[in-house]
């Protein structure tokens, strides 16, 4: 299929779009609230649908006696029948698809399955805002129609936008990789169609978590419940915050869920300079924040952070927390007020923000339901299953492809023997926080539409304890044109609260890939199906192994997409969202240890690309194509003037002269301007993805680069595309200092596409003078 950047199936576009304020057509669910057949809501000044929100929500909370309002408090929260308010569970999942995880979602009936794309950490190698945005449109569409059957709520505790920090992190799969501005990119992205574009009103509500510094789960003896991540202030605004300040204020997420981790001492759930001071203060919350799952249970019964539990849910709702995932806060809060901890005008602000979600989301709103007459018809559709293919084929990365022997010949390669214990997998290819999916395509399916098939399993399972089956593999290999080896790990190796223990192939899957490689007839390709990185030097170094291709979890089609690279349907153009690093690198390095920076005095590496300057397998970024691409940097300015309002007194401008405070900058659309010629200049048409990085001016506290702006573009054979990118300086030419400030450094900086290099200088104009 060809590929069109910035066209992403129509009709879905259209689709997204509908909204129905009429009764559902769909004969599903009965209103939440506000039914005009109650006679307990006739008359109710929170039920008309003409008066603000802001008034309606004031009207609702003043009809609820304290304890009412407690039971509101948490996840299932409870009915009010004098009110005719029902029952609402507020958790619901939605991290690549409409999810079973959480009891606000369950799969049968008319909705026997739900559309199941790619794991977050593959369909963020496709570096494709667009892509992004459309697969949130289909699933507010999928998780709207569920809702109006009854079977799912509308508020979605995804997506998951933590750094990958650690190569080890159980949970990195669910993650779009270790780049903050990669990620923050994502979570607006996702959010914004998961949310619909309808001005205040909520298509669903999504929430981006875990803020912050959550990266570890269940490492060496330490678990994330009792986790207290150090944190300097320089990395918490550097790296740690920056994909969660962009879903606020980029991506205008309705929700921000805390972590279960201490930072620097003090539980994130009950800590207002992170709750109140910096999320709605800084970053203006248009929304509520809630809790990790019994993350106030935790930070009292685990992390005894407070002396008796009123005292925890008095800490939670003051620092801003408006809903607990558990039942800590209905169980607390009200002995809480009583003991005069707690003000009934403290939960009252709670509610304010919970209410408003759901009143923007339409549940107060009676019949005339938002998308009301999306149904069953509107779930699976063959465009969304479309999309999840489309999806997968974006996200695939070619690692490796000598001579080249990718992509395989339907007449040199027909008969194939498939091997591995990830070669038949279905369920294994959606990852974890995933539903049930529409259908699956397995590796062994998808390339079954190809060549022939001579199957062996090889390795029982990923943890791959014995070679009891390797014999019957290797013989298999000798009898076909070519083999393909599918590898890796799974949710056994990788999972919430399941970090891995080392970077290489579980158990002999290496010893089996090598045996292969000798003995194969035709060339041997090995395909790695992970969330996180996997050292395979071995496979790198090995003539004999003639490609490598990474799936990541490739979702519901990831065996057609896998199938439809390897012979060529698919040209490949995605690109590693983390770094690849050796299993050295690990040694004597602990989880725990939250520094991004490294300390060769230490001996301490560094993390991610930005800061880690030693070897690695695969860089950040990699990626190989069937064709290749050149591109020219045509326009670029040499020189930038950054304005400034002058220099405050006592220096603070500055830091020697040479790095200009973002907030004493005129930032407004202060921009950097590049027109890029990219030409295809090999014989099949492809998808590119511009990367593009910067190098600050030296200096102790700079990353070693940063990626500034990615571009998607597709470029037939023999043509050329003129891509435009813009820069925002104070966003994306910024760094932190130590003292966690953000400034722009003044100087040259270097601007990397590929191997195209441009120096632009940025020089300070004063415009006047700051008065103290």
């Amino acid at each position: 299929m060809a590929w069109a950047c910035k066209t992403i199936f129509p009709s879905l576009l259209v689709l997204s779009l509908l909204i129905s304020f009429s009764a559902s057509s769909f004969a599903g669910l009965e209103p939440f609230a506000c039914d005009p057949n109650d006679g307990t809501a006739k008359g109710l000044p929170f039920c008309l649908v003409t008066l603000p929100i802001a008034e309606r929500v004031k009207d609702l909370i003043g009809k609820l006696s304290l304890q009412e309002k407690v039971k509101m408090l948490i996840n299932n929260a409870a009915a009010v029948p004098r009110l005719g308010i029902k029952g609402y569970e507020w958790w619901s999942e939605a991290l690549h698809g409409v999810s079973n995880v959480g009891p606000g979602t369950k799969f049968g009936g008319d909705f026997p399955g739900a559309t199941s794309f790619p794991q977050v950490i593959t369909t963020a190698s496709s570096f494709n805002e667009t892509l992004w945005e459309s697969i949130g449109r289909v699933v507010s569409d999928e998780a709207r129609a569920m809702y109006n059957g009854g079977m799912a709520g509308l508020t979605f505790w995804s997506p998951n936008v933590n750094v990958f920090r650690d190569p080890r992190w159980g949970r990195g799969q669910e993650t779009p990789g270790e780049d903050p501005v990669l990620a923050g990119k994502y979570a607006a992205s996702y959010v914004k169609g998961l949310q619909g574009t309808d001005g205040n009103r909520l298509k669903v509500a999504a929430s981006c978590k875990h803020f912050t510094a959550y990266d570890l789960d269940n490492w060496n003896g330490v678990d994330r419940f009792h986790f207290n991540a150090k944190v300097s202030k320089q990395d918490i605004e550097d790296t740690y915050d920056v994909p969660f300040r962009m879903c606020v204020k980029e991506g205008n997420v309705a929700s921000v869920m805390c972590s279960y981790n201490q930072v620097n001492g003090v539980p994130t759930c009950a800590d207002p300079k992170v709750l109140e001071k910096t999320i709605r203060g800084q970053w203006r919350l248009n929304g509520y924040i809630v809790s990790d799952c019994d993350s106030v249970g935790v930070y009292y019964n685990a992390q005894h952070y407070t002396s008796t539990p009123e005292e925890a849910a008095a800490d939670a709702i003051k620092a801003g927390l408006d809903l607990d995932c558990g039942p800590f806060l209905g169980l607390h809060s009200e002995d809480a007020v009583k003991k005069g901890l707690l003000s009934e005008a403290d939960i009252n602000k709670a509610l304010l923000n919970t209410f408003t979600v759901q009143m923007r989301l339409g549940l107060f709103d009676g019949p005339a339901q938002l998308y009301g007459n999306l149904g069953p018809k509107d779930v699976c559709t063959q465009a969304h299953q479309e999309l999840a293919l489309e999806a997968a084929r974006q996200g695939l990365v070619l690692l490796k492809n000598h001579g080249p022997v990718l992509p395989l010949s339907h007449i040199r390669h027909r008969t194939v023997a498939v091997i591995g214990p990830n070669s038949d997998v279905t369920v294994t290819m959606i990852g974890n926080y995933a539903g049930v999916a529409c259908g699956y395509t397995s590796p062994l399916q998808g390339i079954g539409k190809y060549a022939k098939i001579i199957h062996q399993q090889g390795c029982k399972d990923v943890a791959c304890v014995d070679d009891k089956l390797f014999n019957a593999a290797i013989d298999a290999s000798r009898h076909a044109d070519a083999t393909i080896l599918v590898m890796g790990l799974d949710q056994s190796i990788e999972a919430e609260a399941r970090d891995r223990t080392g970077l290489l192939l579980p158990g002999r899957q290496q010893e089996l890939v090598s045996n292969i490689a000798k003995s194969s007839r035709g060339p041997t390709i090995l395909v790695l199906m992970s969330g996180g990185p996997i050292d395979v030097t071995f496979a790198k170094n090995d003539p004999q192994i003639a490609a490598m291709l990474w799936v990541g979890y490739p979702g519901q089609a990831g065996g057609a997409a896998i199938a439809d690279v390897l012979y060529g349907t698919t040209n490949p153009g995605g690109k590693l969202p983390m770094t690849w690093y050796p299993q050295d690198y690990i040694t004597n390095l602990p989880m725990t240890n939250m520094a991004m920076r490294s300390s060769p005095s230490k001996r301490y590496p560094g993390r991610t690309y930005r800061f880690y300057n030693g070897p690695v397998v695969y860089p950040f970024g990699h990626g190989m194509s069937f064709t290749h691409f050149v591109h020219t940097i045509t326009t670029a300015p040499t020189v930038v003037s950054v304005p400034i309002d002058g220099h405050r007194r006592g220096g603070n401008v500055t830091v020697s002269g040479k790095a200009i405070r973002v907030t004493h900058a005129r930032c407004g659309r202060l921009s950097l301007g590049i027109q890029v010629d990219v030409k295809n200049v090999g014989s099949k048409d492809g998808s590119h993805t511009l990367l593009v990085f910067s190098k600050p001016p030296a200096g102790h506290w700079a990353p070693h680069k940063q990626l500034v702006a990615f571009k998607k573009v597709h470029v037939p054979a023999g043509t050329r595309q003129q891509v435009g990118i813009n820069i925002h300086v104070c966003k994306y030419l910024s760094v932190v200092d130590r003292s966690g400030i953000r400034r722009i450094p003044m100087g040259d900086h270097n601007i990397h596409i590929g191997d195209t290099k441009h120096s632009v200088a940025l020089q300070a104009t004063t415009l006047g003078v700051i008065k103290s």
